[in-house]
């Protein structure tokens, strides 16, 4: 499946061409190797995405053509979500 179309199949990113702009400006990464929108994108593969604050990690479990709101992340896990700053904890004094 390509990538453009695994990412707004599985809600990570809402559409396609928003993924599609994302991956060939090169903040997408399969299995270690910056990917294109037309990359293909295979079930254990792990998908490192770089969105502006944000780092999100995930691993392909499942492809799936269609899918609704529900199953959307049954088709893949995340390993972990980095903030180079995070703006969700309260300042301290």
């Amino acid at each position: 499946m390509r990538l453009d179309k695994f990412l707004k199949v599985s809600r990570i990113i809402k559409r396609r061409s928003v993924a599609k702009e994302i991956a060939d400006k090169g903040r997408i990464q399969i299995n270690g190797k910056v990917a294109k929108s037309s990359s293909n994108v295979s079930v254990d593969d792990e998908l490192i995405i770089s969105f502006g604050n944000k780092t999100l990690t995930v691993k392909v479990t499942e492809l799936l053509e269609t899918t609704k709101k529900n199953d959307a992340e049954l088709m893949y896990d995340i390993i972990s979500e980095d903030y180079k700053t995070d703006y969700r904890q309260p300042f301290s004094d």
